[in-house]
């Protein structure tokens, strides 16, 4: 059953925009509540989120958090004092880590495969309101400085600041905006649908 907002509860402003959250586009029917991000979400939106960001480690079942989403690495502080080495498990398929770190796609376990690689691949086209002569852009992308999955708003130009990392990119070809040096039209065109999701490298 669909979670809804409750309709007289004033502390929501309630809009009329697209749940921004669903990444799946499962297409939720509720309304949409203004977060304080900026996002307009669904209740089922959000609390399918709030899971992706929340974990628990294979080796103690301590609840855990990511500090870097797009790095599927995580060492657990838990299991590394109990155990008196480094214990580091794979946030995707939960089992100990196997293989070179940081990764954003998979660890080298038999079985492991990324959900939000799946999701670059199997999203609709974009089709925006103002940039003219693009066709085939996803309307899904990884911001390709911290690896955020961002949706563009379909309006004005085709340039996107990421929520995350606040850097601007062109949402067509993936260049920084600086590097692309067009606010309508791209010279590179559009860029294939990612096929790995980037390592933020925070300096």
């Amino acid at each position: 059953m669909e979670k809804c907002y409750d309709p007289r509860d004033t502390t929501l402003r309630f809009v009329d925009r697209e749940d921004e959250l669903d990444f799946l586009c499962e297409g939720f029917k509720s309304r949409r509540a203004l977060m304080s991000c900026g996002h307009a979400v669904t209740p089922m939106s959000l609390t399918n989120w709030c899971r992706r960001l929340l974990n628990q480690c294979p080796g103690c079942r301590s609840s855990m958090v990511r500090k870097v989403e797009s790095n599927l690495n995580v060492r657990c502080p838990v299991c590394t004092r109990n155990k008196g080495k480094t214990y580091e498990f794979c946030w995707q398929c939960l089992r100990e880590w196997k293989g070179p770190a940081p990764r954003s796609d998979r660890c080298q376990n038999e079985g492991c495969f990324n959900d939000t690689v799946k999701l670059l691949n199997a999203c609709p086209d974009i089709i925006f309101e103002s940039v003219k002569g693009v066709s085939g852009c996803p309307s899904i992308r990884a911001c390709p400085t911290c690896g955020l999955l961002v949706e563009h708003n379909k309006k004005k130009c085709k340039n996107i600041i990421c929520p995350q990392c606040m850097v601007e990119f062109c949402f067509v070809c993936l260049k920084l905006t600086e590097k692309c040096q067009s606010y309508f039209s791209c010279s590179s065109g559009v860029a294939p649908r990612q096929t790995s999701i980037p390592v933020w490298k925070k300096i």
